[in-house]
């Protein structure tokens, strides 16, 4: 029997048929690819809505203070005790401390007070008063306020418990004899026991180095120490006047330079006063500004350094960012060159143009972009009409001015169109984030303009905007 015979299959591969319908739908698919590739790549520009606002340019320094101080010094040696607190006022005459060669004042003190009141409920009073006003203004960022609160209240309680230590005196002075003596203010003034070797230094003679808080320190006498002879005991401050010196940038000296005044906020002190206001070069030839006041020097007795404000014009206009603003270089046109079309109201100037049969002369309109009593503002763009080189003609003249001098002028971005056109600014007051710009002007912005967040995102003028 024969096999039977096997059959070969062969697949029949229809051919590929186009119709309209794919062809569109290609269409369609890489059309929709290249806009999304587009829209993904593309530069996108960030709007920004100006506002009318304001800014407060407070200018922040540290000062150095300087008085009329004169530091008194130990005529003998001795053990100390001190009767006039930090800060207090004293009279000539006053006794101010008392020296014991043999330290046996300081026994007989001990023992008078331990026979009464050491503290009476009123001194409690004061203390608490001064502890709690500490705390209140107390930040971690001055923690070294610490120990200038505990160099005042040591003041305090030296003085509420000396000053019953001052009837006995007399007894002291008896029993004692020449081994124990009183010293008096030879003149009127505020006492103070920090001493810190700033005490004779002249505005003039001041340098950087003053400056520097980190290698700042003072001395202080205590009640009951042991004294050499000529050691620096106290200084009083004989006037009221006193000076703020503090370091000057070439920004500061810009802005501060052509003020007879200042107005100065202290925060610390949590007040607001003016002080006269002068510029000088210290002994490192470097520019410092001095601020003079008449009042409020007991208020800071026991600072030499003192962080302030300085409280700038408050400038009120239209505030935008920092970063919309940008430079546009524009060609100088004198401003009786502008004249009007002759069938229209549109602003423009006469251009020469020179063909076969000779030289005519063309109105030109033209977009005008800032003016000054001399000169117009006009685009350099290379498809503008205007260019350099060009001739202009003077109305009703035969006088002609060539196209070459340029300028430039700070603005921004306006894109209420859907595209971008230059506008001029005129700035107030800057801070680091915006500046306030003059409203109202003939070639600006005006209240809720849309403009150019980031104006390095915009290659030039004309563009058209994808937000």
């Amino acid at each position: 029997m024969a096999r039977k015979k096997k059959k070969k299959i062969i697949k029949y591969r229809r051919p590929l048929q186009l119709n309209i319908g794919m062809v569109i739908f290609a269409l369609i698919f890489l059309y929709m690819a290249f806009y999304v590739y587009q829209y993904i790549t593309r530069n996108k520009v960030q709007p920004y809505e100006v506002v009318e606002g304001s800014i407060v340019s407070d200018r922040s320094f540290t000062g150095l203070i300087l008085r009329s101080e004169t530091v008194e010094y130990a005529a003998q040696s001795g053990y100390i005790n001190y009767y006039v607190r930090e800060g207090r006022r004293a009279a000539v005459g006053t006794n101010i401390y008392s020296l014991d060669e043999t330290g046996q004042a300081a026994r007989m003190l001990e023992e008078n007070a331990l026979s009464q009141e050491l503290l009476s409920e009123q001194d409690l009073a004061n203390i608490k008063r001064a502890l709690s006003s500490f705390s209140l203004s107390y930040s971690d960022e001055n923690f070294d306020q610490v120990y200038d609160a505990k160099y005042s209240l040591d003041s305090m309680v030296l003085e509420y418990s000396n000053f019953n230590s001052l009837n006995m005196d007399e007894v002291l002075v008896q029993q004692l004899g020449g081994n124990f003596s009183q010293v008096k203010s030879g003149v009127s003034g505020v006492i103070s026991y920090s001493i810190d070797g700033f005490e004779d230094l002249e505005p003039a003679a001041v340098t950087a180095a003053a400056f520097d808080e980190s290698s700042y320190s003072r001395a202080i006498t205590h009640a009951g120490d042991l004294i050499e002879q000529g050691t620096p005991v106290y200084k009083i401050i004989t006037d009221d006047n006193w000076s703020l010196l503090f370091p000057l940038s070439d920004t500061d000296v810009a802005e501060l330079g052509t003020s007879e005044s200042l107005q100065v906020r202290f925060p610390g002190e949590n007040f607001t006063t003016t002080g006269a206001y002068s510029m000088i070069t210290g002994a490192d030839g470097k520019p410092y500004g001095k601020l003079d006041f008449s009042k409020y020097m007991i208020q800071f007795l026991s600072d030499r350094y003192v962080d302030f404000q300085v409280i700038m014009e408050v400038a009120q206009g239209l505030k935008i960012p920092v970063s919309s603003v940008t430079q546009k270089n524009f060609y100088l046109v004198p401003v009786s060159y502008l004249t009007t079309g002759g069938d229209s109201d549109e602003e423009g100037f006469l251009k020469e143009i020179y063909t076969e049969n000779g030289t005519l002369v063309e109105f030109i309109p033209t977009t005008v972009y800032y003016s000054t009593d001399e000169f117009y503002y006009i685009d350099t763009g290379e498809d503008e009409e205007i260019r350099a080189g060009d001739y202009l003609v003077k109305p009703e003249s035969t006088d002609r001015f060539q196209i070459g001098q340029t300028a430039s002028l700070q603005g921004v971005y306006n894109i209420n169109r859907g595209y971008s056109v230059f506008k001029q600014i005129e700035i107030l007051a800057q801070n680091n984030e915006f500046y306030t710009v003059r409203k109202g002007t003939s070639y600006g912005l005006s209240v809720y303009d849309h403009i150019v967040l980031d104006a390095s995102t915009v290659e030039g003028e004309g563009e058209l905007i994808y937000q």
